[in-house]
């Protein structure tokens, strides 16, 4: 006749060796996270892990729409660097800005070989103060420089601008200017 196993009831105790055979195996999984019908299931899954190996599918690049610098130079010119150096300016208590892009001669012989130059010219202060930003060809990442002049005197020296940016940008150009001008002290912000 065979045995059955005890299991303790109230009042009785149980040895030792009866919990290790009635305690749940290892082998048995654990059915505490599994969905019963008594049971309401979690409104959040657990996210799925993914296998070694697998990679996620490649999304699709979305094209860059084309950088305002890459506009053709004078319309580049017009629409976006003088509007955004005025701004810029009238920001730092420039009052009577007046800026243009023109083509003239250069003041001084030598940085184009054509002879004429884009300039962008910039007065302010009923003309008595006036910068010239140089573009000897239209290109805005070709060679650059800058001029300043007060009392209607004749530009003196011709310097370069931004020569060590590998990418010249719209916002780039306008600091540029700005803080030229701030270093020679016309800025009402000294």
């Amino acid at each position: 006749m065979s045995e059955e196993p005890k299991n303790p009831t109230a009042g009785e105790s149980e040895t030792p060796s009866d919990a290790i055979e009635n305690a749940p195996s290892s082998d048995t999984p654990d059915t505490s996270d599994f969905p019963s019908p008594d049971k309401p299931q979690a409104a959040a899954k657990k996210p799925a892990t993914k296998a070694d190996g697998d990679t996620p599918p490649a999304k699709a690049k979305k094209e860059k729409a084309p950088a305002v610098e890459d506009k053709p130079f004078a319309e580049f010119m017009q629409q976006d660097y003088l509007p955004a150096l005025q701004t810029a300016l009238t920001k730092q208590g420039v009052k009577d800005l007046d800026v243009s892009l023109t083509k003239q001669k250069l003041p001084v012989a030598g940085m184009s070989s054509a002879g004429d130059c884009w300039q962008v010219i910039g007065k302010f202060q009923e003309g008595q103060r006036q910068f010239n930003l140089y573009f000897p060809q239209e290109n805005i990442q070709s060679q650059r420089a800058f001029s300043c002049a007060e009392n209607n005197t004749k530009t003196s020296t011709l310097e370069p601008f931004l020569i060590d940016e590998r990418k010249v940008t719209l916002d780039l150009m306008v600091f540029g200017v700005v803080q030229r001008l701030n270093a020679q002290k016309w800025l009402n912000l000294n």
